[in-house]
């Protein structure tokens, strides 16, 4: 049985691809068609924290988090991490959009991917400390039964942290820039997923009894290509033969290699695992993010006049993409 809320990771490991812009926009795409959305901010850069609370809000968070009433993924880790109890249940935040709820990010999730390393490898030699570590937020989010979707926010890495979260997900999705770099970076994303796939089943089959566990299958819902970067930079205008030949990275790099490990782990063809497309919105991405709102709902301020048709591509764009998620998580 489909576990609810579905779990799903935004990941590349190459930065600049729109993480967390796309990230926060679907899930408000996601909240306009009735569908209640948690965020989780899993980066200790913490940028989809800033980009939905100001600056003194942040900061109280981050001041705050080591306390008993810390409300920060930090907050709900630090148990686990000083081995001195389990996974405290903080409660999300609400954002300024409607039905779109977070749990807030925190620097200090470095330290707790740094311990992650010794963690995974205490699963292979059945200790339980390594599994209540490497579970830790898996079992934060594991009560939230009244959203349909939890939405984790990854860094820009092939880390200890990103593995934990990808193999809790139910589905992952790829944002692409069309750009040289970016479509290197595909070349590793598939092997390290099918490594982590292949080192969770051992561990599984070594845990001890009722011991709880991460899923382990990650689907490939489907790839996202993007023209501009996070921060609003804009990216150069490229070709579609450009874009095909992307798509045919991610074939070969990430479809072909997750088929051969389980087939149902990446279904359709490529045209089929395109979810949309974002276009370069140049000012209006750099606008959002400093109001803290989806695209479409950016407002005039001080001199800055929106581009209406902007807003207008945006929200058809994300619109588009969240029917295409929720069509593709119905069965």
């Amino acid at each position: 049985m489909t576990r609810k809320p579905l779990r799903i990771t935004v990941f590349n490991h190459k930065g600049g691809v729109g993480k967390t812009t796309l990230t926060i926009n679907i899930a408000a795409a996601l909240a306009e068609q009735g569908k209640k959305v948690l965020l989780v901010d899993s980066d200790s850069q913490c940028n989809l924290t800033s980009y939905l609370f100001s600056d003194d809000v942040v900061d109280d968070l981050l001041d705050t988090s080591g306390d008993p009433e810390g409300k920060t993924i930090w907050s709900a880790v630090k148990p686990v991490f000083d081995e001195v109890g389990k996974v405290k249940l903080v409660q999300p935040m609400q954002t300024s959009t409607p039905h779109v709820d977070l749990i807030p990010g925190d620097i200090r999730m470095s330290q707790f991917e740094e311990s992650l390393g010794d963690s995974w490898t205490s699963c292979f030699k059945r200790k339980l400390g390594g599994f209540r570590a490497v579970t830790a937020i898996s079992l934060l989010v594991e009560d939230k039964r009244d959203y349909a979707f939890v939405f984790y926010d990854a860094g820009p890495n092939i880390g200890p942290l990103n593995r934990v979260l990808l193999l809790d997900s139910d589905f992952f999705i790829v944002p692409v820039a069309c750009d040289l770099f970016s479509t290197r970076a595909l070349s590793t994303l598939g092997q390290a997923l099918k490594r982590w796939i292949v080192d969770w089943e051992t561990i599984r089959a070594l845990a001890p009894d009722d011991t709880y566990l991460l899923p382990g299958v990650p689907h490939f819902m489907g790839h996202i290509p993007q023209r501009f970067k996070t921060y609003g930079q804009a990216m150069a205008k490229v070709p579609a033969g450009f874009l095909r030949g992307v798509e045919k990275r991610i074939h070969a790099d990430v479809i072909a290699v997750l088929r051969e490990l389980n087939p149902a782990l990446a279904r359709g063809t490529v045209s089929d695992l395109r979810l949309g497309q974002v276009q370069d919105l140049s000012t209006t991405a750099q606008k959002a993010q400093e109001q803290g709102v989806p695209l479409w709902r950016v407002k005039a301020e001080d001199g800055f006049v929106p581009n209406e048709q902007h807003k207008s591509a945006a929200l058809a764009a994300f619109k588009h993409i969240a029917k295409a998620i929720i069509e593709k998580t119905a069965t």
